[in-house]
């Protein structure tokens, strides 16, 4: 490719990152305005699986969308899932009931998987060799820092503007110029490796992962909300995921061609940057979340109102992610990266664990700007760093790898939070849910807020110790230097082996 093709390219995964984002954030503002005019009867009950649909279908089809970038080629699974993805958003917007809604907001959810995960392969192999910057992140972990914080700021504002001010179903029409311009670009301009070797597709494989990842996510939908945590219902729901993650990784240890080889678990840097992937989005979702609940049921904040809040934490996310260039020139590593990422957001989500009913709200603001720091110092650095150490033919199956855990991570994370949440509140409040403290008076509404802030301060201090485990892990991940060392012992053993032996 020339300069002038990789620059487009780039423009195109940027434009293309930025759709994923604002998508994942989107919806929630546009709720109500949805259900009263597709249905004002019961649509309030099918709002939850309105938000689900998206992310179990990206999550469901994450493994087979890595399988398919090492099989087909980054450039058509790429095509393939922003087509999906433009697909989905027409149908969202032409809905005419929630049922329909529903449906294609999970084909949207399909190509939605794809957006981000084929998109870091896209960008890999995007790169110049004859530019290569040693694995210290680039311009991939610059600009992903950058653009998650631009999305997580403008879509809530986004979301609610067109609600309000035009129709909710520009909220998945705004996505097709978008969409369409970087599809032509994309079939047109982009010139990756092509796979002139054709080699089989385990569905098998992919199947199991998306039942495993389905149930899962069931599991922390439902459980301690819809129903009971020892419930039929829930308790099915642990026993197939549980079934279907064995019959997984029974697959995956004979099939010719695994979705995940078990294989990339023997490499020291993708399993730790496995593991530290899963425990950020766990730790990710506790502070995300639960500052907004804070901010509304504790301070009584609106929720359009409490969105803005984000801001300081979207401005972190951007700012280091425009100083990060110049870290990497300092000599920051990757693994720099990492370490500094995971203890910077350590010390934020332990900030807002000392939050009281009559905290500062600066204070808040200050926890959330520390926060974007360190996120954006995890925002693509990991999955660089897995994509150096991974072989060339298994990129695709790593990249996705490192999506897949953090998804599933987050997953479980709101699980953690919700069931703590509600037992600490449960021995500390006057009695009754949480969903009940706006109808409070007097001493039994102050003793619930004092409940509630206690049980957010739990939530936090958890996630404080997910990080801190992340931290630690961090350190155990592989610098470049040490990838380098291994990668020239190879090549020395192969050399040895490759001369002949003579008597």
């Amino acid at each position: 490719m020339t300069n002038r093709q990789r620059t487009i390219g780039f423009v195109l995964c940027v434009a293309t990152i930025l759709l994923a984002v604002l998508d994942t954030n989107i919806v929630s503002a546009a709720t109500v305005p949805i259900v009263r005019d597709l249905d004002p009867v019961h649509g309030i009950d099918k709002i939850p699986w309105l938000i689900a649909a998206y992310q179990l279908a990206a999550t469901a089809a994450l493994p087979l969308y890595g399988k398919l970038c090492d099989v087909l080629g980054a450039k058509q699974v790429f095509i393939g899932a922003v087509a999906s993805f433009l697909a989905g958003s027409a149908l969202c917007g032409m809905a005419g009931s929630m049922g329909w809604l529903i449906a294609a907001r999970a084909l949207q959810g399909v190509g939605g998987g794809g957006l981000m995960s084929v998109t870091m392969v896209v960008l890999r192999e995007l790169k110049d060799p004859a530019k290569e910057d040693g694995g210290s992140g680039g311009k991939g972990g610059s600009i992903g820092g950058i653009v998650a914080g631009a999305g997580m700021a403008l879509g809530p504002w986004l979301g609610g503007t067109l609600a309000d001010h035009a129709d909710w179903r520009w909220i998945f029409y705004v996505n097709l110029p978008v969409g369409l311009v970087v599809l032509a670009a994309a079939v047109r301009v982009l010139k990756l490796p092509a796979r002139t070797t054709r080699r089989a597709i385990d569905f098998l494989g992919a199947g199991l992962a998306a039942v495993f990842s389905t149930m899962l996510l069931l599991v922390t939908e439902w459980g301690g909300k819809e129903y009971a945590w020892t419930s039929p219902q829930v308790v099915g729901l642990v026993l197939a995921s549980v079934a279907a993650l064995a019959l997984f990784v029974r697959r995956q240890a004979i099939a010719a061609e695994p979705v995940l080889p078990l294989g990339l678990f023997r490499i020291r840097g993708i399993r730790y940057g496995f593991a530290v992937q899963g425990l950020v989005g766990a730790a990710m979702m506790g502070s995300m979340v639960y500052v907004m609940i804070y901010l509304q049921v504790v301070r009584g904040i609106a929720a359009s109102s409490a969105g803005l809040y984000l801001v300081p934490m979207a401005i972190g996310m951007a700012g280091i992610g425009l100083l990060s260039d110049r870290l990497t020139t300092a000599g920051w590593s990757q693994k720099a990266f990492v370490v500094s990422g995971t203890v910077s957001a350590s010390a934020a989500l332990a900030l807002l664990a000392t939050l009281s009913v009559d905290t500062s709200l600066w204070t808040v603001r200050a926890a959330l700007l520390l926060m974007g720091i360190g996120f954006g110092q995890l925002v693509g650095q990991l999955i660089q760093l897995v994509q150096d150490i991974a072989p060339a033919e298994q990129l695709g199956v790593a990249t996705t790898g490192v999506r897949f855990f953090q998804t599933l991570g987050g997953a479980l994370g709101a699980a953690l939070f919700g069931t703590v949440l509600s037992r600490v509140y449960a021995a500390h409040g006057p009695g009754g849910m949480t969903s009940g403290i706006g109808r409070l008076t007097g001493d039994a509404r102050r003793q619930a807020l004092d409940a509630f802030v206690t049980s957010t301060n739990v939530v936090f201090w958890t996630a404080t110790g997910l990080m801190l485990l992340a931290a630690v892990l961090a350190t155990r991940l592989p610098s470049h230097q040490d990838h380098q060392d291994q990668e020239n012992q190879k090549k020395d053993q192969q050399a040895l082996v490759s001369v002949p032996l003579h008597r």
